[in-house]
């Protein structure tokens, strides 16, 4: 499986499942994330130990077993691999590679046909959903650089004309006031109604900036 360095999972752990809620691993359909290759590849833990693997539809049959103190051991052919927890929830398995700081990341195919179907998008999926920035410290440009606090919620996710398919966050800034912000899914870019003007930012920092310089 292609694993990637992901940061922000150590940092969310304790909002993890454990690897012995055998009930949410069993049965699903778990898409392996591998950018760089145009092929399908989904695993398919059963509760008899087997592990199905379906490649583009072409299934292979393997072996899995729970070890105890949050471990994972497949065996596929000749090779066995141990990995380790790093992230488990209803959308999102990420599995530590023993002894490395990698992880490789299954997708439940609910949230894969969505919208989960890049690291970028699962690392902004687990980062707004289970705060790794809740309260980040941000440089403010006009007051002393002092901190700017905020936290952010994600509100739903539409349509639009103008906009296309967005993403809906309400921001809360440290004093209380309260601002909706938008991103757009097509190029990840945030956007902000000011003066029934549509201010269009490249990253959401850039976008709360703004907010607390402007608005705030």
């Amino acid at each position: 499986m292609k694993t990637y360095a992901a940061d922000i999972i150590p940092k969310i752990e304790r909002f993890s499942q454990k690897l012995d809620n055998i009930t949410m691993l069993v049965n699903h359909h778990w898409v392996v994330l591998d950018e760089a290759s145009q092929t399908k590849t989904v695993y398919i833990f059963r509760n008899n130990g087997q592990l199905l693997i379906s490649v583009n539809g072409r299934v292979q049959k393997a072996r899995w077993e729970y070890l105890g103190n949050n471990a994972i051991l497949i065996d596929l052919h000749d090779e066995s691999y141990l990995f380790r927890h790093g992230f488990f929830d209803k959308n999102v398995l990420a599995l530590k590679v023993d002894s490395a700081n990698e992880y490789a990341v299954l997708i439940n195919e609910s949230r894969y046909r969505a919208d989960l179907n890049s690291i970028a998008a699962v690392l902004d999926f687990l980062s707004l959903t289970y705060g790794e920035d809740v309260v980040p410290k941000l440089q403010q440009p006009h007051n002393h650089h002092l901190p700017i606090t905020y936290y952010i919620t994600l509100v739903k996710e539409s349509y639009s004309l103008r906009m296309g398919a967005y993403r809906e966050y309400k921001v809360r800034l440290s004093g209380g006031a309260v601002f909706t912000i938008y991103k757009k899914k097509s190029n990840g870019k945030f956007f902000f109604y000011h003066n029934r003007e549509m201010v269009q930012f490249s990253n959401k920092s850039s976008c709360i900036e703004y907010i607390e310089r402007v608005a705030g």
